[in-house]
């Protein structure tokens, strides 16, 4: 039986208690909701820093602290944000990859800004900010998680590949319906036709933005990839009905995989899975 790997993006870079109270922001509460997310069966914690009045921060000893609380709980495979948020600096962004995570999500390409106080802005990603990033995590066997926003970033995909930049197996993540970054929208016939431009043994994940999450989703795991759910993405279990947690979002994830006929991959079967070493 195939076995899926359920990954959550705990608190994100742009959503707030404003927006969830429930959303964790603190090493404390990211490192408790790490812990019950991997209870319900998720296999890789998603995670970004914030300071103490909640803002987005690059600082490595945050991120420390958050590896050091979830390691004390459990094994789910950390992986760091190099995205980050609005405002940060790449080298902030970069900072990360001090705390030593086992993965790094790693953006692939510029994007315009569509949504809310910075529409019309551009989050520049340029090819030779994108190399630096890859060759750092490369320098610190660092796995990267490859996100694609749409169709044109395959490029800068392909380049790493041939650039030997990136090890296999080959990872990438489809990030679709974020309308603030201007990602493709989250509709079936774009994952489709995503997945028809990959190399045929590469390993896909796919997180969607709000009431797509769910269905998105599990398409893609019907296809034959993988699964991202959590408050960065979407903070609602039904529409108007706020998430209580992040555990609440995996659990019904898991279910569903589950009873569509698939197993769900532990954290160290999800090491296995993406040629990750094994925890010490």
């Amino acid at each position: 039986m195939r076995k899926v790997i359920v990954t959550c993006a705990l608190t994100g870079g742009v959503q707030t208690k404003a927006g969830n109270p429930n959303l964790p922001e603190q090493p404390d509460e990211i490192a408790q909701q790490a812990y019950e997310c991997y209870n319900e069966g998720c296999a890789i914690a998603h995670l970004h820093a914030r300071d103490k009045e909640g803002k987005v921060s690059g600082d490595v000893t945050v991120f420390k602290e958050i590896h050091a609380a979830i390691r004390a709980k459990c094994n789910i495979v950390l992986q760091d944000s190099t995205g980050g948020g609005p405002g940060l600096t790449f080298d902030q962004r970069l900072a990360c990859l001090d705390a030593k995570p086992e993965m790094a999500s790693l953006n692939l390409g510029s994007m315009l800004r569509t949504l809310g106080a910075n529409a019309g802005t551009c989050w520049a990603n340029p090819r030779s900010e994108l190399e630096r990033f890859a060759q750092e995590m490369l320098k610190r066997n660092i796995k990267a998680e490859m996100e694609i926003y749409h169709h044109g970033m395959l490029r800068e995909m392909n380049n790493f590949i041939d650039k030997k930049l990136v090890k296999k197996p080959y990872y990438v993540n489809f990030v679709m319906g974020m309308a603030y970054q201007g990602a493709v929208d989250a509709t079936p016939a774009n994952l489709i036709s995503l997945t028809q431009l990959l190399l045929p043994d590469m390993i896909f994940n796919c997180c969607a933005i709000g009431a797509a999450q769910v269905p998105i989703t599990t398409l893609n795991v019907l296809m034959g990839g993988h699964a991202r759910v959590g408050m960065e993405d979407n903070i609602y279990m039904s529409r108007g009905v706020l998430a209580k947690s992040n555990a609440q979002l995996v659990a019904r994830s898991v279910r569903i995989i589950r009873d569509i006929g698939y197993d769900i991959a532990t954290p160290d079967e999800a090491r296995e899975i993406l040629g990750l070493p094994k925890l010490k």
